[in-house]
């Protein structure tokens, strides 16, 4: 939770701080909002593609508490490197160095939840360790936001800083107080031991009638689904242009999503270790086709915080159960290469959704939401044909 409000303070603070004065120079005579989209989205390119490798390091190690820790130190020196930060150039290469510390974080974080989960709980287990994360994500654009609206402050020794500064900080400490809480509080489960498996990642299906393999079909979803939540950072001054506000109430609508999808989680997850994963997966899939619409066509600041809620519960159907399903599926000695997969499709999925939105909005701002929304119908027909209903019961 404390990562990842540490994290979410600069969804709200870099879309504002590359907008600023605070930064000079050009990126290859791209549009601000393009290079906005840019540089929110290389986190989640550099993290994709990384998560693969280091959840197979940790299979291979047998150890998930250590890349915790080591991702969470590097997260520290980055959050707070913003502050020097003053050309395009160096943002794009701190977020880049977030993204290599979210890798180490992210996959051995899960896993953990995984191995000390069995069948049984691991939907509400992967639902419960979401949902406090998520309430880290909701709470950080809500105090970014305060904090650069009122800025500047009075820091006793080293005098006047503005809001960004006072947010980057923050952001560190926070990253800082989850090493510590995670050093002091967290083991390694004692039945692990480290696998020399080579890594075993499958794209098709060893099932007969199916195309892809039934974790890689869950990524796609999960791929999809993070695709809508990332739509909205990098049009932030067009957002507050076309809904007449300021940053506080774009925070407002940012967390709304992540404030619904951290109640949702638990109560979804719990349920699908009930009820079956797959059917709560469609649900999902099918209620996003319609509301991430629906953010392209508010006028209203209110419309937009209701869609935004209702998107948060619909992702929530869509995210723990394909966690827990796929923790199911995994196979000992591979969970962390295996779930690398899912994780892996989440942070693409905020990656491509940035870099989409910076892009398309130059074509009217409604064509972010329908690209989104299209991803989604996609999503949907993915699992209808490639997830078997009866996957649990071969699990």
């Amino acid at each position: 939770m404390a990562d990842a409000m540490g994290n979410s303070f600069l969804i709200v603070v870099l879309p504002l701080y590359i907008a600023s004065e605070n930064i000079n120079g050009s990126f290859f005579g791209l549009t601000e909002s393009l290079i906005t989209g840019l540089i929110l989205g290389v986190f989640g390119l550099i993290t994709s593609f990384s998560q693969p490798f280091t959840g197979r390091l940790s299979d291979k190690v047998g150890k998930r508490k250590a890349f915790v820790l080591l991702g969470l130190i590097i997260f520290t020196f980055a959050n707070f490197a913003y502050s020097f930060a003053h050309t395009y150039w160096i943002l794009m290469a701190v977020r880049m160095a977030q993204g290599i510390a979210a890798a180490f974080t992210i996959t051995s974080s899960l896993v953990l939840v995984s191995e000390v989960s069995v069948k049984s709980t691991r939907g509400n287990n992967m639902g419960v360790y979401n949902s406090f994360r998520l309430i880290g994500f909701g709470l950080g654009p809500l105090g970014s936001g305060i904090l650069v609206e009122n800025g500047p402050y009075e820091v006793p020794v080293f005098g006047s800083i503005n809001g960004f500064v006072a947010s980057f900080c923050v952001a560190a400490f926070a990253a800082l107080l989850s090493a510590i809480l995670v050093y002091f509080f967290v083991s390694d489960p004692d039945d692990i031991e480290p696998s020399d498996r080579k890594m075993n990642i499958r794209i098709l299906s060893k099932t007969k009638g199916k195309l892809l393999d039934p974790i890689f079909a869950l990524a796609l979803a999960t791929l999809v689904m993070s695709f809508g939540f990332s739509l909205l950072a990098p049009i932030e001054t067009k957002t507050n242009e076309r809904l007449s506000q300021g940053a506080f109430m774009f925070s407002l609508e940012f967390s709304a999503l992540i404030a619904a999808l951290a109640i949702a989680q638990p109560i979804v997850g719990k349920a699908s270790d009930k009820y079956g994963r797959r059917i709560f997966i469609i649900i999902g899939l099918i209620c996003l086709i319609p509301i991430v619409l629906s953010e392209g066509l508010t006028t209203e600041p209110w419309q937009m915080i209701t869609a935004r809620a209702l998107q948060g519960i619909s992702a929530a159907m869509v995210f723990a159960p394909s966690l827990a399903l796929a923790g199911d599926l995994a196979e000992k000695g591979q969970s962390g290469s295996q779930l690398s997969v899912v994780t892996m499709a989440f942070g693409l999925g905020i990656s491509l959704g940035s870099f989409v939105s910076g892009y398309a909005v130059r074509f009217g701002y409604v064509f972010p939401f329908l690209a989104g929304s299209i991803l989604a119908g996609i999503g949907l027909l993915i699992v209808i044909s490639q997830v078997p209903k009866n996957i649990e019961e071969n699990t």
